[in-house]
């Protein structure tokens, strides 16, 4: 290491005066969620754990007195603070922090959220957002939040999804659920039942198959993927039997899509395809509603699944919980899915360069 000197960063990583990694383990960040929930004690149990560090530097971003609740009962001795993701030293019994907040311990009560708690924690995914957007990152984690919190706070989206795409002026995004058998991308997320149907279009099931398709090309490095589609109705319709959907939007968006050249088919009777997709006979689904494609996804994957948001300029991972407020501070949360989160964004940003 004597004689390099750092020179910058180029997607979250350094490098000397030749081009050559100086370190490369990149520089990942890590957003504590609402501080009252689970996000602090899963990032803490997270970060114990070695062999997160093998594979990267985490770069945390929130709250010290958060962090500091669940430090001393893991064998991390220390929070560092830190100014710059570049400063961070990736060190396997360290957290290195960028305080974006400094809460009251009022504040800090695990599983009773406050509005200040809410406000802290957009402000660390929008400072992690915009450091992404310059590369000083090479991808955001996000710990989970609180949607009510979020609006109540007076920012209105559905959730941290249509949060970040608006911090990077995505309009063209889709979010997918993944693990190690089975990966699921979703054409409408966050809508009730009964609208389901009225909310599809053929527009938006070509997107999604588009964005699925280019995704697992660039960021999860797998040649011409195989996308299988499902269908709305039981039985795919049965011929219009159960429904038109099949036939008038879904159809004709996989026709779009095939001529295209992705490798897609479908639609196909949701209650066979998943068993299918785990199998290994296709790399992702396609699912038409969020309970369609979840159910099947945690059955397999409760612990380890992993929310990954598709077509943003920067990698953005999640973990596939919410705050779980009823255990806060009880030291039982499971960090299986912080975990994987930090290993698919590490994955994706490394196949995004090599794509790039």
């Amino acid at each position: 290491m004597a004689g390099l000197q750092r020179i910058g960063t180029r997607r979250g990583e350094e490098f000397d005066k030749g081009g050559s990694h100086l370190k490369k383990r990149p520089f990942i960040g890590i957003t504590m969620g609402d501080p009252a929930g689970i996000g602090p004690e899963i990032i803490v149990k997270a970060l114990s754990d070695p062999k997160i560090h093998d594979l990267c530097r985490p770069v945390v971003f929130g709250d010290q007195g958060a962090l500091n609740l669940y430090v001393g009962k893991r064998r991390v001795p220390a929070v560092r603070e830190i100014t710059h993701p570049s400063e961070a030293q990736g060190k396997p019994r360290q957290i290195d922090l960028i305080a974006v907040c400094n809460l009251e311990r009022g504040v800090l009560t695990p599983g009773i959220p406050k509005i200040e708690g809410g406000m802290a924690m957009v402000d660390c995914i929008t400072t992690a957002v915009e450091m992404a957007k310059r590369g000083e990152i090479a991808a955001v984690v996000t710990c989970p939040i609180s949607k009510a919190l979020m609006q109540q706070a007076g920012h209105f989206f559905e959730g941290h999804t249509q949060l970040i795409a608006s911090l990077t002026h995505c309009k063209d995004y889709a979010m997918m659920l993944a693990g190690e058998k089975l990966r699921v991308a979703l054409v409408t997320i966050h809508c009730a039942l009964k609208d389901v149907s009225s909310t599809l279009s053929r527009e938006k099931v070509y997107r999604t198959i588009r964005l699925t398709a280019r995704a697992l090309e660039q960021d999860f490095g797998l040649p011409m993927p195989r996308l299988a589609v499902a269908a709305l109705n039981p039985h795919a319709g049965e011929e219009g039997l159960f429904g038109l959907e099949e036939e008038k939007i879904i159809r004709p968006a996989i026709r779009k899509a095939k001529a295209e050249g992705h490798q897609v088919e479908g639609p196909f009777p949701a209650d066979s395809l998943f068993f299918r997709a785990a199998r290994g006979e296709f790399d992702a689904v396609v699912a038409m509603y969020h309970d369609q494609g979840l159910i099947p996804l945690k059955l397999l994957h409760f612990s380890d699944a992993v929310n990954v948001t598709l077509g943003l300029p920067i990698v953005r991972t999640s973990v596939d919980h919410g705050t779980a407020y009823d255990i806060a501070g009880k030291d039982i949360a499971d960090p299986s899915s912080l975990k994987a989160a930090i290993r698919m964004a590490v994955s994706m940003a490394r196949n995004r360069r090599r794509s790039a």
